[in-house]
């Protein structure tokens, strides 16, 4: 209801194509519902802190031990090469999980047919999902830093180097949570929503720098795991907070591992975007 009048109350002249101030207000409007129903279903944002807590608290005790990195030290080395993984790990799982199975719900419930049906920007739904989980992944960095800490992992490169870190983290959630978007759009369920995500997830987590050095793979994977978008916003985020196990991954994407970063994630928001907007107005054709 409050979504609905929010919108209504700015009157017929909405009827008209939106201007650029119109689809900001429209975007502000859904971010706020989106955010207002995670405040009020706690346990989804509880239990998505939890998780990467547990992951961390295994790797960093059971596993540390069992992983050598080049040019690094022993298990303490390791947690703290390991942690800017786990940032971006986390970020990735719970963003295009929440955007996925979000979407899938909305459109489930009728609530998208609800908002096709308001003088609203055709983009707004998606956009508002996309930011409201940017907020999210906001507070889940928070918690993960907390524990990050305690288990021993430190930033050696001061605060600006950090934030900018952080940063190039967020950008890369932003932009998955397009691919997220996307696959909620283009299933007919929830839970299809959440098994589509794990098909291209685990690939893109594991086949990376997350966890282990690229250079220890066979030439094939490791070429894969050089370009892969996870690889690099990790590569920038090691590299800025100066963590061990610098020379862990080679070749050119890791000497310009900022650049192409924001690269990846520019062109990841920019492509699932369009394609989600399409299949968002093809849906109501």
């Amino acid at each position: 209801m409050t979504v609905a009048w929010a919108v209504q109350s700015r009157g017929g002249d909405a009827l008209r194509p939106a201007s650029a101030a119109k689809a900001i207000h429209d975007v502000v409007v859904i971010t706020r519902r989106n955010i207002i129903r995670m405040v009020r279903i706690p346990e989804v944002l509880v239990l998505s802190l939890v998780q990467p807590i547990v992951f961390v608290l295994l790797f960093a005790y059971l596993f540390a031990g069992s992983f050598a990195l080049p040019g690094a030290g022993g298990p303490e080395a390791y947690r703290e090469y390991m942690m800017p993984g786990f940032f971006a790990q986390t970020i990735a799982f719970a963003t295009a999980s929440n955007s996925s199975v979000g979407m899938a719900n909305d459109l489930k419930s009728g609530m998208v047919d609800r908002f096709r049906s308001l003088p609203m920007s055709r983009g707004a739904l998606l956009t508002g999902r996309a930011l409201a989980d940017l907020v999210q992944n906001s507070a889940v960095i928070v918690v993960m830093v907390g524990c990050a800490l305690i288990v021993g992992w430190r930033i050696h490169h001061g605060f600006l180097h950090a934030a900018a870190a952080f940063g190039l983290l967020l950008l890369l959630g932003y932009a998955l949570s397009w691919v997220g978007v996307l696959i909620g759009l283009s299933v007919r369920a929830p839970e299809a929503a959440a098994t589509g995500n794990f098909l291209w997830l685990f690939p893109l987590t594991f086949l990376s720098n997350a966890f282990v050095a690229p250079s220890t793979l066979p030439a094939p994977l490791r070429f894969a795991a050089e370009w892969n978008p996870l690889t690099a916003t990790v590569q920038a985020a090691r590299d800025l907070f100066g963590n061990p196990g610098l020379h862990a991954t080679t070749g050119w994407p890791a000497e310009h591992a900022v650049v192409v970063s924001v690269a990846w994630s520019v062109v990841i928001a920019l492509a699932c975007r369009a394609l989600a907007v399409r299949r968002y107005r093809a849906s109501a054709a």
